[in-house]
């Protein structure tokens, strides 16, 4: 017997007769967002570190070398302002550009030794802010905190791109 499942309604749990922004799920995650990037921007300033300068430098040690374009996209900036954070990250001694040898068109950003080693720290920096913000939660509730934003996300209308962040 083959039984067919039932479309799920799309839930209401909001008005606008009665909508107030600031008991609304996208207003407190976007609070909790500021909150944890000015705790990251802080403690980044540590390793000499603005908050956009930190991100392009944790992608590149995770994910390998990478282009301008892909930072940028991935950042939601334009390609402008990536072109001026990449030559602060150049200038620091973090960063350097290597042109393709199949398509000189291509240049490719790599970590340099001095910026492997300042990447090296953002890890722990993102974790003790996680951390933090999660004081006294349980790990079943921290785990469900996951599996409902993770929903949330599927949820919702298609990402644009694969956005990083906190």
């Amino acid at each position: 017997m083959v039984t067919s499942a039932k479309p799920r309604r799309t839930a209401a749990f909001y008005a606008g007769a009665s909508y107030v922004a600031g008991d609304s799920v996208g207003y407190l995650l976007n609070q909790v967002v500021i909150s944890m990037r000015r705790q990251i921007e802080q403690a980044m300033t540590a390793h000499d570190l603005t908050a956009a300068q930190w991100y392009p430098l944790w992608k590149l040690k995770r994910d390998g070398p990478g282009t301008a374009q892909e930072l940028a996209r991935d950042m939601d900036i334009d390609a402008g302002a990536m072109t001026r954070l990449i030559d602060r990250l150049a200038a620091k001694g973090l960063v350097e550009r290597l042109r393709s040898a199949t398509d000189r068109r291509v240049v490719k950003l790599m970590l340099t030794p001095a910026g492997e080693a300042v990447a090296a720290h953002i890890p722990q920096v993102l974790a003790d802010v996680n951390n933090a913000y999660l004081r006294g939660f349980s790990r079943d509730e921290w785990r469900l905190m996951k599996q409902l934003l993770r929903r949330m996300l599927h949820s919702g209308p298609p990402r644009r791109n694969g956005g990083g962040g906190a």
